[in-house]
């Protein structure tokens, strides 16, 4: 059995009050808030027997409103980056808010991130939905978008859903910040992960994908069997992992499919992924830079935690 309650948690000027639900099982408990549809914790216990929220974040709500790094978010019209900002649907041509070097990141400059959610109790969880109106950051059609948190044992799942007034694109994935040793440790270096995918997006400076699609094998992105993320870090090129994996290719079924693993030896705590998405971006937190105040007083550092984002291959709408 699930238990699942909610509080007010705070007011946003201008936007209204935000919520806070909480997802009980016996083995997990999971905070959502109704602002971003954000996952605020997921408290796991380790072989230690103790307790620790494992996703990063904030102690209130004035964190989540000034966080420019997406902290358990649900990012979105279109997750990722879109090269230039621009795309073409209809033999029209978009252009979006640049807010990412010269491209468009994660749905904007206030995506779906930074609104506030119309949330619903559903047996063992909440749905969360929203209303995105036509032009609404610059994307064609009014879309109404919802997101299903659900906990049953030790599986949180989130099952999205959207329909739109106009053909348009749209990307939607959890934007969760994890540390298996719990939020706040140093670093991730010590995390075992492996990745189910063959191939992975080589990308240019800008983080584009270059429209190759290279295989892993003889690569440092060969995470086919589990490997230790600080001595793989050092053979990454650039700050470290921010890359699509291939989890499946167009024409293939739609189906579930498992997708990542990441273990923790010192704990004991291990996190499983599965997904229908043709994609999963594993990022190591490269950009933070321990000037952002975390939860407990926690700064949170380059490489102090990774993010598994299930979507589809970035940049898709012009490739």
């Amino acid at each position: 059995m699930t238990e699942v309650s909610h509080q007010q948690w705070g007011e946003v000027s201008s936007l209204g009050s935000v919520d806070l639900w909480v997802l009980k099982s016996n083995l997990l408990r999971v905070e959502v808030l109704t602002l971003g549809a954000i996952i605020r914790s997921v408290c796991s216990r380790g072989k230690d027997g103790q307790m620790k929220d494992i996703v990063l974040g904030y102690d209130d709500l004035e964190g989540y409103v000034s966080d420019k790094r997406y902290l358990g978010a649900v990012v979105g019209r279109v997750a990722n980056r879109i090269a230039g900002g621009c795309f073409v649907v209809d033999r029209k041509e978009y252009q979006l808010d640049i807010n990412n070097g010269p491209n468009a990141l994660h749905g904007g400059l206030r995506g779906f991130n930074k609104a506030i959610w119309l949330a619903t109790a559903v047996e063992g969880g909440v749905q969360l939905s929203l209303t995105s109106p036509d032009g609404d950051q610059g994307y064609p059609g009014e879309v109404q978008v919802s997101v299903t948190y659900a906990l049953q044992g030790e599986t949180l799942t989130a099952d999205y859903q959207a329909r739109s007034t106009k053909t348009t694109p749209i990307n939607l994935t959890n934007h969760s910040y994890f540390n298996l040793a719990g939020q706040g440790a140093a670093d991730i270096y010590d995390h075992q992960v492996s990745i189910s995918a063959q191939s992975y997006l080589p990308v240019d400076d800008t983080s584009i994908p270059t429209g190759e699609i290279r295989a892993v094998a003889g690569t440092p992105f060969d995470l086919i069997e589990p490997v230790l993320i600080g001595p793989r870090l050092k053979e990454v090129p650039g700050s470290g992992f921010d890359h699509n994996f291939c989890l499946s290719f167009p024409g293939d079924t739609y189906a579930e499919r498992y997708a990542a693993r990441v273990h923790h030896p010192a704990s004991g705590r291990v996190l499983e992924v599965s997904t229908s998405q043709p994609g999963v971006q594993f990022y190591t937190a490269n950009f933070l830079d321990g000037s952002m105040t975390g939860k407990g007083g926690a700064r949170y550092g380059k490489h102090s935690s990774f993010c598994l984002e299930t979507q589809n291959w970035p940049d898709s709408v012009n490739q």
